[in-house]
């Protein structure tokens, strides 16, 4: 199946319906906006650069994209943010993001961000060294809230392979060939690696990512469950009397709800807890018990003496 098909099949894109393609320069991308200018029409599709400045060179991305909307009849619109903060990842993430839903919002539109299977199976293997739990392996969803991810059911090469056929060009960021950031390594090292034990483990990793995702709506049922049955806030003696995986999933779906880190791990911690305990997971949160019932809440702020 083409990879237009395959995008025409996910139905994230359609016809004449209203969205705004993340548009770096790179081939993912103008990939992207080209299928989606396929689909949706033209009239439909806007495309969003974020010009960060952190390169010499950054211009050239630009100059990119304006002449793929140009060749492809499509508006572009250009974020300029001012100086980083923090961490640069985070902040370029956010900054891209924030003025998508921007645009999104005014059109009522949806955001599609080229990410696809090769970005999958490396977001997977990384999330899987950098964090403990199931959550890893689930990876990347094709649809949350208004953003979508048309090309996860494409590969990195198929999309150079489109742009190529199409005529259109593209730009490589410098900095994706850079071992300073871990995604680079995982893609650099470890991905080839793990290609050198089975030509098919990319393909591997992506079935075993469905497969658990298909048994995660199993399990989020009997979590959903287990907690109605604990009450509102969950007696902490009914989450002990869960199975240990079940009580280990509660507590952290409890986490997630109060927008935590993971937790799972330090599930007995969390139920040993007695009547005023607290125990402080990270993240700015607190598990606590009062009157037999657990809750995460704000860490307090420290008092100096």
């Amino acid at each position: 199946m083409s990879l237009e098909a395959r995008v025409r099949e996910g139905g994230l894109l359609r016809e004449r319906a209203p969205v705004v393609v993340l548009l770096s320069g790179g081939p993912d991308s103008v990939c992207l906006l080209d299928v989606a200018v396929r689909i949706a029409g033209a009239p439909a599709v806007t495309a969003l650069h974020v010009a960060y400045g952190l390169r010499d060179d950054a211009g050239e991305d630009e100059a990119v994209c304006r002449a793929v909307c140009e060749r492809l009849g499509v508006p572009l619109a250009v974020h300029r943010p001012g100086s980083p903060a923090g961490n640069v990842q985070n902040w370029a993430r956010d900054e891209r993001y924030a003025a998508a839903a921007r645009l999104a919002g005014a059109r009522d539109a949806d955001v599609a961000a080229g990410h696809t299977a090769t970005d999958q199976v490396e977001t997977v293997l990384y999330r899987l060294a950098a964090s403990p739990g199931r959550r890893a392996l689930l990876g990347m969803r094709e649809r949350d809230g208004r953003l979508v991810r048309p090309l996860l059911r494409a590969w990195r090469e198929e999309t150079e392979a489109w742009c190529a056929e199409a005529a259109l060009p593209w730009r490589e960021d410098p900095s994706n060939a850079s071992d300073r950031y871990a995604r680079n390594r995982a893609r650099h090292h470890l991905v080839p690696a793990l290609r050198e034990l089975h030509p098919a483990a990319e393909r591997n990793v992506l079935r075993t990512l469905e497969l658990l995702r298909d048994e995660a709506a199993v399990l989020d049922a009997a979590v959903a469950a287990a907690l109605e049955d604990a009450g509102t806030p969950p007696a902490v003696e009914r989450l002990r009397a869960l199975p240990p995986a079940l009580a280990r999933l509660a507590v952290q779906r409890l986490a997630d709800a109060a927008g935590g880190p993971a937790v799972g791990h330090r599930t007995a911690e969390i139920l040993a807890l007695h009547e005023d305990g607290a125990l402080d997971v990270g993240g700015g949160l607190r598990a606590r018990v009062d009157e037999g019932r657990l809750a995460f809440v704000p860490t307090p702020p420290r008092v100096r003496t």
